[in-house]
This record gives structure tokens, sequence and C-alpha cells, in this order.
């Protein structure tokens, strides 16, 4: 029962969050006097895509001395 009610308060919290952030945007559309009230959800559009792009990388060398010991 407990796992429950955190994952119903988890849920909740996100959409409190999305809400917040414009991301959902829920509008009452209908009053509900004795019909169920109607609800509409404007949600944002989300694209991903892919692009090719060269990157200039710095190169690192390490040269170890030649005549070194190890320490004791």
């Amino acid at each position: 029962m407990r796992t429950l009610l955190s994952l119903l308060a988890i849920v909740v919290l996100v959409v409190v969050g999305l809400m917040y952030f414009g991301i959902i945007n829920i509008d009452q559309t209908r009053q509900g006097v004795v019909q169920a009230p109607k609800f509409q959800a404007d949600v944002a559009k989300v694209t991903l895509g892919t692009e090719n792009k060269t990157v200039a990388v710095p190169t690192i060398n390490v040269e170890k001395p030649a005549n070194s010991q190890a320490p004791n």
C-alpha cells in the first residue's frame, strides 16, 4: 500500500512539474454541473534528430623520462 501511494505521489509531482514548465496545459472546456466535465489538453511537440559535425579535439601526449627508477 505504501509503494502504491509513493508511486501515485511521484506521478502527481511529475504532472505538476510538467504543467509548471508549460509542457502540459490542461483547460476545462465545459462546466461540470450535471454532466461530467470535459477537458482539452495541449502538450508540447518534441522533435529529435541527428546532425553530423566535425569537431576539433585536442590531443595529449605523455612522455616518460628515459632514466627513471621506481621509488622504494
